[in-house]
């Protein structure tokens, strides 16, 4: 059958380099609906709630915050090595449109357990609403999308290979959701280590969760601790931040003085 020729746009090319990267890591999954009816009662009291990825990107960044492992890197260069990040760095997939087409580019969010979950929401709405080319993050992996083949192989190998290099490229978790177009269980691809998914607010008050891993860095015993964690830091940490925030825009009662 005769068909038409397209050219690969920079978005898919970018999709396809993404995909290369992440063929060989041998990643293994587990889903998990969490309770959290704690943190949807906080939210729904705020003023304005932050988004669910805010959310999940403080809250999986607290819990690595205690446990090293969930900061650690594969790399290969110079010898196959684990590489431990002192602060977690969040990649978080952000569907836009570029040259027409619908996308998705990933916005850095460096050490968001340190800071206000109002401005780890600022970050990310930043990403999702402002002019592709007044996002650093979207400048920086666009320029090298649109490089030759040979020299964009030659920077995903720099990027993926040296531990420092792949935390400022690749971060050391990644967030992704399609819970904006529905109901669904993503299981996404990324050159690792680890990625979150979550999916719709439940009647009961719960969320599937789904955490992928590059299983050379650890087993399935330790996310399933991650994922208990993860609850308890939505329904505790999370959600007494949303409470205090609340309670700090709230005006102050004027108490009537008597004449």
């Amino acid at each position: 059958m005769r068909g038409t020729v397209r050219k690969i746009s920079i978005p898919r090319r970018l999709v396809a380099d993404l995909m290369h990267a992440s063929i060989r890591v041998p990643f293994v999954s587990l889903a998990r609906p969490l309770n959290v009816r704690g943190l949807i009662e906080a939210r729904a009291q705020s003023a304005r709630p932050p988004g669910w990825a805010a959310i999940f990107v403080k809250a999986f960044a607290l819990v690595a915050k205690g446990d090293p492992v969930l900061r650690t890197l594969y790399v290969k260069w110079p010898l196959p090595a684990f590489y431990e990040l002192p602060r977690s760095i969040a990649m978080v997939a952000v569907a836009r449109v570029e040259d027409g087409q619908d996308c998705v580019l990933p916005q850095k969010v460096t050490a968001p357990d340190e800071l206000p979950l109002a401005e780890v929401d600022a970050i990310i709405r930043h990403a999702k609403q402002a002019p592709i080319e007044q996002v650093p993050a979207f400048r920086k992996i666009l320029r090298t999308t649109r490089l030759p083949w040979p020299l964009r192989r030659l920077f995903w190998l720099i990027g993926l290979n040296f531990g420092r290099q792949r935390a400022n490229y690749f971060g050391s978790f990644g967030v992704t959701s399609v819970a904006a177009y529905g109901a669904g269980e993503l299981h996404a691809l990324s050159p690792g280590p680890f990625i979150l998914s979550y999916g719709v607010e439940r009647p009961d008050h719960s969320i599937d969760v789904v955490i992928r891993w590059d299983h050379r860095i650890t087993d399935a015993a330790l996310i399933a601790k991650t994922l208990t964690r993860l609850e308890q830091v939505l329904n505790d940490e999370i959600s007494a931040e949303l409470r205090a925030n609340r309670q700090q825009t709230e005006p102050k009662p004027v108490r009537a003085v008597a004449t």
